[in-house]
């Protein structure tokens, strides 16, 4: 049933958070501007939506575990002495991004050989860049993410509605910055870049390795470890499909800078909608004020469809500003080109919202901790399904 409080309660909440995805906007002009860069190898265009999705992952497993624990008072909103199961989170995160970067770029590998003309021996090409880009990003992204979730429960705010939109949006910011400067340091002419790539990832792989030997006696951490490598083997392929999509679009689109320019917006906030229905539902499932059925959608719809009408708001507005930027804001432009963009948001967003209950309550029916499941998987799936929604609205108009 339809709440009209609770109905504009998410809604104004989503709008919130999703205008920091406004700030996606600046990481596509990035890209657009750097076209030149991403040209220089093949598989560069195709890495480049593996990586944010899988810094995604990272932080939406990260963002559901806090946003649950300060709910139900497992995590403290404090970076010092906060609870033992808060700090074993963060030296699994550490473990993940070791595996994620080396999962991801195996199937990079394997997909660039058969479709974007990569060779095996671009392997280890991949899987420095990949690592590298994903260190810098652990490092300045975990962090902020922390204090947005520490803040915004302090302040009042619900942390299941604003940390995972806020902290994607930041995230895809700054890895695109990251994979930006990593690429450049890559195809310097001497060899300086590669000492700075190969020193990123040694420290990846050390500390790695260091928090796996002194925690495998924890069961939260072994868990955490266990649940998550299951998700994260399904999402490295999920990934580099999205890679090989781009890879499709940007051959049909050419040099058309305004679709680079809200690529990362859209894949943004379609995996918010994913992350405000899922992680408010996991709240829910642990509090018990929700029933694990999927037939109990209804009490869910006031989230829903919150969350929902508050990404199409967004989509206008990501249209009129990649425009904008581009110098080319005109009237038939503009609903053309907002006419794309609202095809991709309806194909893609019914998708996810039913991508993100199902698997919340399924896992939550199964035993399992849905946060290490909702949010990255519905994220990568997001990214996935976004894409393809894109390539599909530019087939039907253009």
């Amino acid at each position: 049933m339809i709440s009209r409080d609770k109905f504009f309660g998410t809604l104004k909440q989503s709008l919130v958070a999703y205008a920091f995805n406004i700030c996606g906007v600046f990481a596509g002009t990035v890209v657009a501007f750097h076209l030149g860069l991403f040209s220089m190898a093949p598989w560069v265009i195709g890495v480049y939506p593996g990586i944010v999705s899988a810094r995604g992952v990272i932080g939406g497993l990260l963002s559901g575990r806090l946003s649950t624990g300060l709910h139900v008072g497992t995590v403290r909103p404090r970076f010092l002495n906060n609870t033992k199961g808060f700090y074993l989170l963060l030296k699994a995160i550490v473990v993940l991004t070791l595996e994620t970067s080396v999962g991801m770029s195996l199937v990079a590998v394997l997909f660039g050989v058969f479709l974007w003309g990569a060779s095996v021996t671009d392997l280890f090409a991949v899987l420095g860049v990949i690592m590298a880009t994903m260190t810098l990003a652990l490092v300045v992204v975990s962090p902020l993410t922390m204090l947005v979730s520490f803040l915004s429960f302090k302040h009042g705010l619900d942390p299941d509605i604003i940390l995972y939109p806020v902290e994607s949006t930041v995230s895809d910011v700054l890895i695109t910055l990251c994979y930006v400067s990593i690429l450049s340091l890559f195809f310097l002419p001497n060899a300086f870049g590669h000492y700075v790539i190969i020193i990123l990832c040694l420290i990846l792989i050390i500390s790695a390795l260091y928090f796996l030997c002194k925690n495998l006696k924890e069961k939260e951490f072994v868990k955490t470890l266990k649940e998550s490598f299951l998700t994260l083997v399904f999402v490295a392929f999920i990934v580099n499909v999205t890679g090989s999509v781009l890879g499709k679009i940007s051959e049909v689109i050419g040099g058309r800078r305004e679709i680079y320019t809200v690529y990362p917006a859209l894949i943004d906030t379609i995996g918010d909608v994913g992350a405000v229905i899922g992680s408010t539902a996991t709240t829910k499932l642990a509090l018990g004020t929700l029933k694990p059925s999927l037939s109990a959608v209804g009490n869910h719809l006031n989230e829903i469809i919150g969350a929902w009408v508050a990404s199409i708001i967004m989509f206008i507005i990501y249209s009129s500003l990649s425009l904008l930027i581009q110098g080319i804001l005109l009237l038939d432009l503009f609903i053309r080109f907002t006419t794309l963009l609202l095809i991709t948001n309806v194909l893609a967003a019914s998708f996810i919202i039913a991508i993100s209950w199902g698997v919340s309550i399924i896992t939550f029916h199964r035993g399992l901790d849905p946060d290490n499941f909702v949010i990255p998987i519905e994220s990568s799936m997001a990214d996935s399904m976004t894409t393809v929604s894109l390539l599909v609205a530019l087939a039907l108009i253009g």
